[in-house]
């Protein structure tokens, strides 16, 4: 059973971002009412603000955390076509007994794009300090930071064009099969094209190029996840659209012996509305979707490999909260219809329970 929490975040506008640490004990948010908050739990489970400030001149969209191993460090991204790179400092002491201060320092602004800045995302710990932003111009450009020492040097490694506005990015955190793959979404909603793009590495071209269009997907896309990859022979990756898709992306040989991508889509209307948000467990064992009904899903794979909601999360007033009847037999009914039970014997000389 899942228990929904409240919590009253005091920010002034729309919330667009929440996003958790690599530990899960810290927490960031950004809004329109253009600030930024950083939350830490405390020991009973209780969320506090332990720094909030003004990051942007215009709506904030996304947040993003490095790895630990590169200190405290978060991106933003906004609507005034910048993104920007942030470290948290320790301060003096105010006294002998008191914890030093904790603030927040502007490293960079990275003034690149034309248009807003729609997402920001670090790279995994593997590929070094690189941070990926798309932009409504279509645009993802890559950075890349040489020295992690001085946060306020981030030269553009790879500038990617796409013909369509770009609203979402996700790196691949796995190094099989392709590497450096990164996803991006549109939500153009006047070209009935494909709305989802696969970008990697090629060594020929010594640059980032497009290697893959979603064609299933042509709806305006608001987010997309890529799955953390825990021994998988394929990739899978969640896009929010008028609909949930999860698409799987396995490498195959052509007939002629040359290695292209193989994609399956999965669609799940279960929503009924347009779905805003995607994200994974550390497993990829379990899918979070959120939808313009006020509902969180939560979708787990059954014993047959197929994906089924498990549970709907409502917010606070707007109903409870329940667990869908499966729509196929679980393993423990289909045990039970088939089991059959044969006597053996007896036990004698039986010994009275004291």
């Amino acid at each position: 059973m899942f228990d929904v929490e409240p919590i009253i975040a005091d920010h002034k506008d729309v919330i667009h971002d929440v996003v958790f640490d690599y530990y899960g004990r810290r927490m960031a948010t950004c809004s329109s009412d253009q600030t930024v908050k950083i939350w830490d739990e405390d020991e009973q489970g209780r969320w506090t603000v332990t720094s909030s400030w003004k990051a942007h001149s215009g709506s904030i969209w996304r947040v993003s955390w490095a790895n630990p191993e590169f200190g405290q460090v978060i991106a933003t991204c906004s609507f005034d076509r910048t993104a920007s790179v942030w470290e948290e400092v320790m301060g003096d002491k105010v006294s002998t007994t008191s914890a030093p201060t904790r603030r927040w320092v502007r490293r960079t602004t990275l003034v690149d794009s034309r248009t807003s800045v729609t997402d920001v995302e670090f790279a995994p710990k593997y590929l070094g300090l690189l941070l990926a932003t798309a932009s409504a111009d279509g645009i993802i450009r890559i950075y890349e930071a040489p020295d992690i020492m001085n946060l306020s040097q981030w030269p553009v490694q790879h500038e990617i064009a796409n013909k369509l506005s770009l609203s979402c990015l996700s790196w691949n955190t796995s190094t099989y099969m392709v590497t450096q793959l990164l996803a991006a979404g549109s939500d153009e909603s006047a070209t009935p094209t494909g709305k989802v793009f696969l970008f990697a590495y090629s060594e020929n071209a010594r640059k980032c190029v497009k290697i893959e269009t979603v064609n299933d997907i042509t709806d305006p896309v608001t987010d997309v996840a890529f799955a953390p990859n825990a021994g998988r022979t394929f990739h899978m990756l969640a896009v929010a659209s008028k609909d949930l898709y999860i698409v799987n992306i396995r490498g195959v040989t052509d007939s002629t012996g040359n290695a292209k991508l193989e994609l399956q889509t999965l669609k799940f209307s279960e929503h009924n509305c347009p779905v805003w948000r995607v994200c994974w467990n550390m497993l990829a064992t379990m899918l979070i979707s959120t939808g313009d009904d006020g509902c969180v899903r939560i979708w787990r794979m059954n014993y047959t490999r197929q994906w089924k909601c498990a549970a709907v999360l409502k917010a606070e007033g707007s109903g409870p909260t329940y667990e869908p009847n499966p729509t196929t037999p679980t393993l423990a009914t289909t045990a039970s219809a088939t089991a059959k039970f044969y006597k053996k014997g007896t036990i004698g000389n039986q010994v009275p329970w004291h």
